[in-house]
């Protein structure tokens, strides 16, 4: 008697399979893999763009750091400048270069670079006592 009571009950029994398209489409493992790749797709995408924007922020950041590191180092070495420009060393200095003095009880002495016509017109004379052939071998291979 109670298998007929089960045999009657309108809810399908569990050996035979429902016969609904849309029931064997939402139940098969190609629907779930559907959804399952749709996941995928909609946090790779966002995490993926998300990844790339950090990355040329953090490079932005390095060449930031790197600018700074420059700037301190020529503002320290503009410094030193200044803080050298400013001491008596260097007024000195500049005091002797450009206009000529000199401390109390110095001496001056001013040498004169030789100039260099007596030999340029020493080497056409006897360029130009040369042969032909011998200014020629000279024009070539001296």
């Amino acid at each position: 008697m109670v298998k007929n009571k089960l045999s009657h009950h309108p809810v399908a029994s569990f050996g035979t399979k429902p016969q609904n398209f849309w029931y064997r489409f939402f139940s098969s493992q190609r629907f779930l893999a559907i959804i399952g790749l749709v996941f995928l797709v909609v946090i790779i995408f966002p995490l993926a763009r998300t990844y790339s924007q950090r990355q040329l922020v953090e490079r932005e950041i390095a060449d930031v750091k790197k600018q700074i590191a420059d700037y301190e180092n020529q503002n320290a070495q503009l410094k030193e400048l200044a803080t050298y420009l400013q001491s008596e060393q260097s007024l000195e200095e500049q005091a002797r270069l450009n206009l000529n003095m000199k401390k109390p009880g110095e001496g001056v002495v001013i040498i004169e670079e030789a100039k260099s016509n007596a030999v340029e017109i020493s080497q056409a004379s006897s360029f130009d006592n040369a042969s032909n052939l011998q200014k020629w071998w000279r024009y070539f291979f001296d």
